[in-house]
């Protein structure tokens, strides 16, 4: 093991999710680690800002229970703080809110439409069949169009989309959709944390602190160093000066395009460089945090909703972390995916078609405070590549890979997705560079 106080044995670029679940497994398993974050947080697109007293969650909202994320933070000895809502989600159809907790797609889709049971049987089929599965070119939205040409039928598939891959149906593969509902989980279980969505990364970054790791917040690594085909180390850009470090192993948490750009793209075969261009496909969300006295949605945890022009759902945090709010108050977050997810789009005019569903579907949304809205896009979108477009984890370069969004399992998407690509990862570390290899 490298014993110097700029030699380690991985390198972490990035402390998202992706980045501190796999520095947190790597510390764990013994690597002298350090992870190098340039924001002055752990957390990045999922992280937590507070706002007069709000806490407020900058991109991802939600952690799921009860899967790989949850077994993370378990074999890592990291504390997993989240609360649960009395029910999780609620689907908002005909004026009613829907807890489809038991009944699943057929209770839903038997509240949307007269046709609910040929679509219910297009989900069936799918769910044990190659076959029934769409190709690739399909989208959601086209899928659906073939069962129903119903609007609210339509509104909530856009709006599950949106929820779970942060894209719109019309760019999501249904292929990618049906996959993940059917042969995934339907309506997996969620929670949220009562520091902000940043509790369980402070928690994952304390456990690399804890298990010989370092986080070096406020510091960037300028470029990636190499020697006969191997990441062999970084120049960090940390409190104004300029500070080499060495390693045996690298990983990106900054995107394939950006791991690109940190070991220079003359480093790298033209052909892999074609790939990380082609897949490089950033989706888009927009969110609006808002606060109020008043009670103003009647939900424990998010309501989706199936006619609305843009509004997909929203999160009722503080009647599960009432810490999430000074008191008194009620802290929400709505969320829209624009038209287009993928591509340019006129944001005044998609928050303006986000605010008029908020009124329309929020009785006393006017009344409200707005804490922040933030267009998630380009550079800083919620998700790195529409599931279904991923690039895979490996690089050419032998001990360098990506994990995160931009690289997640096929019909995967979020955190968890991030959680899966960190195990990946670091399992191929252990066994392709195991500690008892060191010099």
């Amino acid at each position: 093991m490298q014993t110097s106080d700029t030699a380690f044995d991985a390198l972490v670029v990035g402390a998202g999710a992706g980045g501190l679940f796999a520095a947190a497994r790597l510390a764990r398993a013994g690597y002298r680690t350090l992870v190098v974050e340039r924001l002055d947080k752990v957390g990045g697109r999922a992280s937590t800002t507070e706002i007069d007293g709000f806490l407020v969650n900058d991109g991802a909202i939600v952690i799921e229970v009860g899967g790989i994320t949850e077994e993370t933070f378990a074999e890592v000895g990291a504390e997993f703080d989240i609360r649960t809502p009395k029910v999780p989600v609620l689907y908002r159809v005909g004026g009613k809110n829907l807890d489809v907790t038991r009944g699943g797609w057929g209770m839903l889709l038997s509240q949307l439409t007269r046709q609910g049971a040929k679509l219910l049987s297009g989900i069936g089929a799918a769910r044990t069949n190659d076959d029934a599965l769409p190709g690739s070119e399909l989208s959601t939205a086209e899928w659906v169009g073939r069962y129903s040409k119903n609007a609210a039928v339509q509104g909530v598939f856009r709006n599950m989309c949106a929820s779970v891959f942060a894209v719109g149906s019309e760019e999501l593969p249904a292929r990618v959709f049906l996959t993940y509902f059917t042969r995934k989980s339907a309506f997996k279980k969620f929670g949220f944390c009562p520091a902000g969505t940043i509790g369980v990364w402070q928690s994952l970054a304390n456990s690399v602190i804890g298990n010989g790791g370092q986080v070096w917040l406020s510091s960037e690594v300028e470029r990636l160093h190499l020697a006969d085909g191997r990441v062999t180390g970084a120049t960090v850009v940390r409190d104004g000066e300029r500070v080499k470090v060495t390693c045996r192993v690298a990983v990106s948490d900054t995107g394939p395009a950006a791991t690109v750009g940190l070991l220079g793209a003359e480093n790298l075969p033209a052909d892999y460089r074609e790939q990380v261009a082609v897949k490089d496909r950033p989706c888009s969300m927009i969110a609006l945090n808002f606060a109020s006295r008043e009670r103003l949605v009647d939900v424990p945890g998010m309501l989706l909703f199936s006619t609305s022009e843009r509004l997909c759902y929203v999160a009722n945090f503080t009647d599960t972390c009432p810490e999430m709010a000074p008191e008194g108050w009620n802290l929400y977050v709505a969320a829209s995916v624009p038209k287009p997810s993928v591509g340019d789009f006129d944001a005044d005019a998609e928050v303006e078609l986000l605010r008029t569903d908020l009124r329309e579907q929020i009785p006393g949304f006017d009344r409200a405070r707005t804490l922040s809205v933030a267009v998630m896009r380009d550079g800083w979108p919620p998700q790195r590549a529409v599931a279904g477009y991923d690039l895979g984890h490996d690089t050419p370069i032998a001990n360098l890979w990506n994990v995160g969004d931009g690289v997640k399992e096929y019909a995967n998407g979020g955190t968890t997705a991030c959680a899966e690509t960190a195990k990946l990862v670091t399992e191929k570390i252990l066994a392709e560079y195991p500690l008892t290899a060191a010099v």
